[in-house]
């Protein structure tokens, strides 16, 4: 006798990826901000190939000019100059590095510990359930900005530290949506099955229930890269997250505060960075939320679902 050991909900999945292809290529929101994102990875994995100045040099005779600002040689400071005299869009381009690893870094350690957790209390429930749910709920009683600022100021500030912190701060995001997915898929059929014909527990978790999580935790991951991209903004605007002489958008932006009034391209380029990128992580998101659903997925693709 063949046993299904897949979960109904992911019959969908035969739908092939040229369906996506056109159902993104039909949505042009969701097409510019992939765009996008794409377009900053690349700037930021090819800094320095792409940026036209050392984001480190300083010359004080071009301090706070403004963009298309003639440069001593090669090409104009396109976005002007700082405080220092070093090219901001240089600095802006470097500065994205930064951002982006913070942010996918901290996404990728806070979703493996959240998401381990999250299954090993939704699937065996009992005092581990209790246990873990316990911590997730008075840490998730802390606003996670404060505790990452209390953190950061005991431990010290720098790039390590932001990424544990960012991460020991959002993991309790993944491990309730996973507990709470993970024990409703523990009392399907599949799982069941799987049961009756002798896999052991840790099978289960990983080839049977962990699959059937991938596309809610995906959406979710997306959507987190942004929060995390404006939360470690603040923490560099506040002064406990990235330091100088790196550069960071969030640092871009505390450092060309103060000329806000005489030099209006010192935050509005930084700010304009983090409103854009975290914005179009957020449709993203949304999008990738949409075609994955198995009830609403027929709207975005095109084909409606045949009934099993």
């Amino acid at each position: 006798m063949n046993v299904q050991l897949t979960a109904p909900g992911t019959r969908f999945a035969a739908t092939g990826r040229g369906e996506f292809v056109r159902a993104l290529l039909r949505d042009r929101v969701t097409l510019s901000a992939l765009a996008f994102v794409v377009f900053v990875v690349v700037a930021a994995v090819g800094a320095g190939v792409v940026s036209p100045h050392d984001p480190y040099a300083q010359s004080l005779l071009l301090r706070n000019e403004g963009p298309m600002t003639p440069a001593d040689q090669g090409i104009a400071h396109i976005l002007g100059t700082d405080a220092l005299g070093r090219d901001q869009l240089s600095r802006l381009i470097y500065g994205s590095r930064i951002s982006l690893t913070v942010g996918l870094a901290s996404v990728l350690v806070s979703g493996v510990l959240g998401t381990l957790l999250g299954l090993l209390a939704g699937y065996y429930r009992g005092r581990a359930d209790d246990v873990i749910m316990r911590v997730v709920d008075v840490q998730m009683g802390f606003p996670s900005l404060l505790l990452a600022l209390v953190i950061l100021y005991g431990a010290g500030s720098g790039f390590l530290n932001v990424v544990l912190v960012l991460a020991i701060t959002r993991w309790t995001v993944y491990a309730r949506v996973t507990r709470s997915l993970t024990l409703s898929l523990r009392e399907t059929a599949f799982v069941d099955a799987a049961r009756a014909i002798g896999c052991t527990n840790r099978r289960i978790i990983f080839v049977h229930v962990l699959p059937n999580l991938l596309s809610p935790l995906l959406v979710l991951a997306t959507m987190e890269v942004a929060t995390v991209i404006l939360t470690e903004a603040s923490l560099d605007f506040l002064g406990l997250g990235i330091q100088p002489p790196e550069s960071s958008w969030g640092l871009m932006l505390a450092q060309g505060r103060q000329y806000i009034t005489t030099a209006w391209w010192l935050v509005t380029f930084p700010g304009l960075a983090i409103l854009l990128t975290t914005l179009s992580f957020n449709l993203l998101a949304t999008w990738v939320r949409a075609v994955t659903d198995p009830v609403q997925r027929w709207r975005w693709l095109g084909v409606r679902q045949s009934s099993p």
